[in-house]
């Protein structure tokens, strides 16, 4: 593993010259996670962010009636972990766990910051990813709302091909807000057009 996707990322968020995006990855660490791992469970501080270079991982929780629903995918040339928990140290209200064999580039939260204190580009490249990562869970949050099971299927196989050939069915269904029988209807749709 080398940290050139993680670097290409950054760089994307925050253009920056090569030494000083160097010095951002400085405290990233590689780790290899097998499939089916938890990155995190629900109770616990997550003290770990990880970008992820390969795999694909969930968060989920339970609903009221003690189902799993998943609540995010999270797939390569991204970052993981609970903000809210990582940022003020509570306890997690969901799970992160791999769906396939994962290689991320992680960062504690003493060394996050640490770099936020010391590297001004990565306190900028970091409140970018927060704001984009608000931006997602608001995009998220409306479509629930505003748009058909069918439409929400369609952005997540358009914007994550990777999704659909990894995760079970039910994973997904779950994300979608349906059951397994309406997806399987939906996914023959997709497939007739």
């Amino acid at each position: 593993m080398n940290k050139d996707s993680l670097i290409q990322f950054i760089q994307q968020v925050l253009p920056m010259s090569p030494a000083r995006a160097e010095q951002v990855v400085a405290k990233f660490k590689p780790m290899q996670i097998e499939r089916n791992e938890y990155i995190l469970e629900a109770g616990k501080v997550c003290s770990e962010s990880h970008f992820i270079e390969k795999g694909v991982i969930r968060s989920y929780t339970y609903d009221l009636e003690g189902n799993e629903v998943t609540t995010a995918f999270y797939s390569k040339d991204t970052f993981t972990s609970d903000l809210l928990s990582f940022f003020k140290r509570s306890p997690a209200k969901e799970y992160i766990q791999t769906i396939t064999d994962c290689e991320t580039w992680y960062i504690t939260y003493d060394d996050m910051q640490a770099s936020f204190h010391t590297i001004p580009e990565f306190r900028e490249f970091g409140r970018l990813n927060i704001v984009n990562n608000y931006s997602t869970l608001k995009e998220r949050m409306l479509s629930m709302l505003q748009e058909t099971a069918e439409q929400r299927y369609n952005d997540l196989i358009n914007s994550s091909p990777e999704i659909s050939q990894n995760v079970p069915l039910k994973y997904i269904a779950s994300y979608l807000g349906i059951t397994d029988t309406s997806l399987s209807r939906i996914r023959k749709e997709f497939t007739k057009k």
